[in-house]
């Protein structure tokens, strides 16, 4: 005979507040859980939805990042003229040749001072975006002074709103505008012409360069020929597969560190989980005896004591995955190691996010109930029933 669902419930309902302390440490751990896992997508997203599939950048070989990289004239000439890169409309090559340069801005809301990126761009950089959206204002002008500001860049940062001034490079710069990039890394950019950037540093080469294929298939015959030229010394790579590299080393960084705690949180709340369910078997000794006279078989009291388990397990699972989806509504910004600029993006929840926080939460209600489920499922009769 299997003992009904209803002895579980009367069970949990019992002892409210037991059960209540049991699923909110367990909610707690499960809440840590779900929100590394989210900040880790969140990066993860932020920066893989910053570039395009049939985009290539190209940057010196050995270079890690846009910012370490550098590509003269010549060399950006002779890869412009590839037989893999598309025409625009107006016939003219779809590249972007681009200089990234990092200045120190003050925070509005503390005046503690940080890196952000300032990308040049050429007139196709913009064209080759499109998930780039000028929200107020209008796009900078070639040939002048004039910058516009990713939505996050301009919200965090002091002179980086519409309308205000910045001075770098030995020149003070309007923005003209700010955009949004559909919450990719480009959001927390400034951007400018190139031209006037590469005077205003006084540098004398390009960073990058983005390109756009007449044909994604073709990448790899593009970057053997690039990267097999004697006279050139670059390296190419999609745009998405670029940009996810440089979440590699932080996005590592927060699953570890997230899931160390996790793990070290989880054996607290398995552990209380586990005497909760031990002092449950011993109050209810008498009544386990007396299922067992009734005829109830051993695996039947297992199995009734691990589904009490594992339900505290996923009402713990249930209530911090409820809580964590409210981190959603937050955005947070680092220091981007790879670029040593300030990366700002949100936690977000997905669908397979929130299995492996519920299958984190059933396991933890087993772990907590396996023991103590045997122990009720090996008391002898007589015994038992002696307690009474």
């Amino acid at each position: 005979m299997k003992i009904p669902f209803s002895y579980t419930m009367r069970n949990l309902l019992a002892r409210k507040l037991t059960t209540l302390l049991t699923a909110g440490g367990m909610a707690l751990v499960v809440f840590v859980f779900a929100t590394v896992l989210m900040l880790e997508e969140g990066l993860r997203k932020t920066l893989v939805d910053t570039g395009s599939y049939d985009n290539v950048v190209v940057i010196r070989r050995s270079a890690q990042t846009e910012v370490q990289s550098a590509i003269d004239r010549p060399q950006a000439a002779l890869i412009e003229s590839q037989p893999e890169v598309a025409f625009g409309a107006d016939g003219e090559r779809m590249v972007s040749k681009e200089t990234i340069v990092l200045v120190n801005l003050n925070k509005r809301n503390s005046d503690k001072p940080t890196n952000v990126m300032v990308r040049g761009v050429a007139p196709r950089g913009v064209t080759l975006r499109p998930q780039v959206k000028i929200t107020a204002g209008r796009m900078f002008q070639a040939g002048a002074s004039e910058i516009v500001a990713g939505r996050n860049a301009a919200e965090r940062f002091k002179g980086a709103g519409i309308g205000e001034t910045l001075w770098f490079g030995q020149r003070e710069w309007r923005v003209v505008g700010t955009f949004d990039a559909g919450k990719s890394g480009f959001d927390s950019e400034i951007w400018g012409d190139a031209d006037q950037l590469m005077q205003a540093f006084r540098r004398p080469v390009y960073s990058a360069l983005l390109l756009k294929l007449n044909d994604p298939d073709r990448f790899d015959a593009l970057k053997k020929r690039l990267e097999s030229d004697q006279r050139l010394t670059v390296e190419a790579k999609r745009e998405t597969i670029f940009y996810a590299d440089q979440s590699e080393v932080l996005a590592n960084f927060i699953r570890y560190l997230g899931l160390t705690l996790s793990i070290i949180f989880s054996v607290g709340a398995i552990i209380g989980a586990m005497i909760t369910m031990y002092a449950s078997v011993a109050s209810r000794t008498a009544e386990i005896g007396t299922l067992r006279a009734l005829g109830f078989r051993q695996r039947s009291v297992l199995a009734a004591f691990m589904f009490e388990a594992v339900l505290l397990g996923l009402v713990g699972g249930c209530v911090g995955l409820f809580l964590a989806s409210f981190m959603q509504f937050f955005t947070i910004s680092t220091m981007n190691w790879q670029s040593f600029s300030e990366l700002a993006f949100s936690f977000t929840l997905t669908p397979g996010i929130a299995l492996k926080t519920l299958a984190f939460a059933l396991i933890m209600g087993v772990a907590g109930g396996f023991l103590p489920a045997m122990r009720a499922a090996r008391l002898p009769i007589i015994d038992a029933l002696r307690a009474a």
